[in-house]
């Protein structure tokens, strides 16, 4: 692999991490898998298609990762995580408490959805994937991630008392 390749990877740690969050209940474990997810593809790079997303590919290895580990340790208790304070200087402290109480909110309902529902929002609508994207980096028909899209949407705004977000037409692809 290339210089320019791993320095690929290295810009893709915090989508990385992002989406081990959404598959981990907490940042330590989230952090965990990203590093498991490092280090097996970077020990098999000969299963990346030059070409291709490299993104897709490390989200597959992350996903495979997270549900081989989800086996194996089925009574793992989730531990909420304890990030550090950052520096407020220069914030409206208002705003910023405002901020992190609907974060904490929003966190909190996409706990409450099915991993399932919460790792293809995560990828369609935090990564920007596209949904035959989405489909490739976790092995499913786009059908099936369409569905669970509009599902975690729909469970997400009740979640929040929301009214749901438009979606796309039938007719229209993403």
């Amino acid at each position: 692999m290339a210089a320019a390749d791993k320095q690929q990877i290295v810009e893709l740690l915090p989508r990385l991490r992002a989406f081990a969050r959404s598959l981990a209940p907490s940042w330590d474990q989230a952090d965990d898998l990203v590093q498991q997810t490092v280090e097996k593809g970077l020990a098999n790079l000969s299963g990346f298609t030059p070409g291709t997303r490299l993104d897709s590919w490390l989200f597959r290895i992350m996903r495979n990762t997270w549900v081989d580990h989800h086996r194996a340790t089925r009574n793992v208790v989730p531990i909420e995580d304890a990030e550090a304070a950052q520096s407020l200087i220069g914030e409206d402290g208002r705003q910023v408490t405002e901020a992190r109480l609907e974060l904490a909110r929003v966190r909190a309902a996409m706990d409450d959805l099915p991993q399932e529902y919460r790792t293809v929002l995560m990828l369609v609508c935090v990564e920007g994937m596209r949904y035959r994207e989405a489909a490739e980096a976790l092995e499913l028909p786009a059908g099936t991630i369409m569905s669970r899209l509009s599902r975690a949407r729909l469970a997400l705004a009740q979640s929040l008392e929301v009214a749901p977000v438009e979606t796309r037409s039938k007719g229209e692809a993403r």
